[in-house]
C-alpha cells in the first residue's frame, strides 16, 4: 500500500520545484501594470503538478513539451492525418511514459551513466538535415512550442535512458541456438516468404487524364503508346504480404490479378492507376534462412518481459503519487 501523502511535504514540494519567476510574479497584485490575472491563470495551468515521482514532479508543461517533442519526432516519418493518428495513438498513455521515463532516470543518476554530449550534438544535427536552413528549423521549434534547449534536453534523457537499460536490462539477456532451433520446429508451417506482387504505379496530374488512361489500358492499349500521348510517369513496385500500405492502396490493389487495372485513386496532389505485372507465392523458408529473424523476434519477447519486470520493481520500491483528476 502506497503512504499517504504528507500535505506540509508536499507544499514544501511544490514551492521547491516551481520556477522562481512564477514563485515572484504569484505574489504580485493582479493589475493593468501585470499584464491582468489571465496569463498568471496559464502559468499555475502549466506549472500545476500532475504526478510525483520520488524526488521529482511531472507538471502539466511536462506533459505539453513530452507531446511536442513525439510530434516532432514522428514529423519525420508522418505527414497530415498520419501523423495525427500516431500522436492519437501516444496521447491518453503519455503520462505513465513520463512516470516510467523519471524512474529510469533517476536509475541512470543514481548509477552514473554519462553521456558524450557530441552525440547529442550529431543527434540535432541530423534532425536539423530535415530542414533546408537553420532559420526554419527554428521556426519548426517554435510552431511546437519548443526550443533548441528542449530538445538537447529531451536527447539527452533518451541516451542517459538507453545507457541504464543496456546495463540493467538489454545487456543481461542471451538467445540460444536451441531456443531458435526450437521455435523454428514449432512454427515452421508459418514460416513463409510471402506472396510478392510486383505491379507498376502511373501517376497523373488530374482525375480526368487517370480516367481516359485506365480506360485506354482495358481495352488493350499498350502503356508504351500511352506514354506518348499522355503526360504519365510509371514506377515499378514490389509488394510483399504483411507489408503495411496506405488505406487507398491496398484497396486498389488487393483483388487485382495479373494486368488488371485499378481505378484512378488520389493520393495527395497526383491520381495514380495500378497495373499487378506478376505474383510470386511465397514458399517455406529454412531454419538458416529465417535464423537471424527468428533470434530478433526471441530478444525482442524477452526484452519486453524484462523491462516490464524492471519497471515493475522499480514502481515497487517507488513513491508514486499521481495528483491530476
Amino acid at each position: 500500500m502506497k503512504p499517504i501523502i504528507n500535505l506540509k511535504f508536499f507544499i514544501l514540494l511544490f514551492c521547491f520545484f516551481l520556477p522562481i519567476s512564477y514563485l515572484l510574479t504569484v505574489c504580485l497584485p493582479a493589475g493593468p501594470a501585470n499584464g491582468g490575472a489571465g496569463w498568471l491563470i496559464a502559468a499555475y495551468a502549466e506549472d500545476k503538478i500532475v504526478a510525483i515521482v520520488n524526488s521529482d514532479v511531472i507538471t502539466r508543461k511536462d506533459l505539453i513539451d513530452s507531446l511536442n517533442f513525439m510530434r516532432l519526432q514522428l514529423s519525420r516519418e508522418y505527414k497530415g492525418k498520419d501523423l495525427e493518428e500516431k500522436i492519437g495513438t501516444v496521447k491518453m498513455d503519455i503520462l505513465e511514459r513520463l512516470i516510467e521515463d523519471r524512474l529510469i532516470l533517476q536509475e541512470a543518476k543514481k548509477n552514473k551513466i554519462t553521456i558524450d554530449e557530441a552525440r547529442i550534438k550529431s543527434r540535432i544535427n541530423e534532425i536539423k538535415k530535415d530542414y533546408p536552413t537553420d532559420t526554419q528549423f527554428q521556426a519548426e521549434l517554435m510552431k511546437q512550442g519548443l526550443t533548441q534547449g528542449d530538445i538537447e534536453k529531451k536527447i539527452r534523457e533518451q541516451f542517459l535512458m538507453f545507457g541504464i537499460v543496456e546495463q540493467k536490462v538489454r545487456g543481461k539477456i542471451t538467445i540460444l541456438p536451441d531456443e531458435v532451433t526450437e521455435f523454428y520446429e514449432k512454427n515452421k508451417k508459418d514460416l513463409n516468404s510471402g506472396e510478392v506482387r510486383e505491379l507498376e504505379a502511373i501517376s497523373l496530374e488530374t482525375d480526368d487524364l487517370a480516367k481516359s488512361v485506365a480506360y485506354n489500358l482495358k481495352l488493350g492499349a499498350k502503356l508504351e503508346d500511352l506514354a506518348s500521348r499522355y503526360p504519365l510517369i510509371v514506377n515499378k513496385l514490389e509488394i510483399r504480404s504483411g507489408e503495411e500500405l496506405k488505406k487507398d492502396i491496398e484497396e486498389a490493389v488487393s483483388k487485382l490479378g495479373i494486368n488488371e487495372i485499378s481505378k484512378p485513386v488520389r493520393i495527395d496532389d497526383k491520381y495514380y492507376i495500378f497495373r499487378i505485372v506478376s505474383i510470386t507465392p511465397g514458399k517455406d523458408l529454412s531454419l538458416s534462412e529465417v535464423g537471424g529473424k527468428i533470434r530478433d523476434l526471441l530478444f525482442e519477447k524477452k526484452m519486453q518481459e524484462s523491462m516490464v519486470k524492471w519497471l515493475d520493481e522499480l514502481k515497487k520500491n517507488s513513491y508514486i503519487k499521481i495528483t491530476q483528476d
